[in-house]
């Protein structure tokens, strides 16, 4: 299990079929700890996902990676940080 004191951050570029922008990133958007900041109209969109474990954050790229019409996923910035006694994840 995950140490109760991490919080992981990761963003990827994630490939997809023009024609499945639109549903991807809802579909991403929907996910619990994913964002999509950035999209581009030929199939390219910027993820961002947090969670508390790297276990949640690789979920979320194995979730992500399945979905109909993804060609690639490409991690580009994983961290994680120690949080202090009482620091909350935001």
């Amino acid at each position: 299990m995950g140490n109760n004191n991490e919080w992981h951050v990761a963003s990827l570029v994630v490939h997809c079929r023009p024609e499945q922008l639109a549903a991807a990133q809802q579909t991403i958007t929907a996910l619990t700890g994913a964002e999509v900041p950035v999209t581009e109209a030929r199939g390219k969109l910027v993820v961002l996902l947090e969670g508390p474990t790297q276990r949640s954050v690789v979920s979320l790229i194995d979730q992500i990676a399945l979905l109909d019409g993804i060609l690639s996923t490409t991690l580009i910035y994983h961290e994680f940080a120690e949080l202090e006694a009482g620091e909350e994840q935001v």
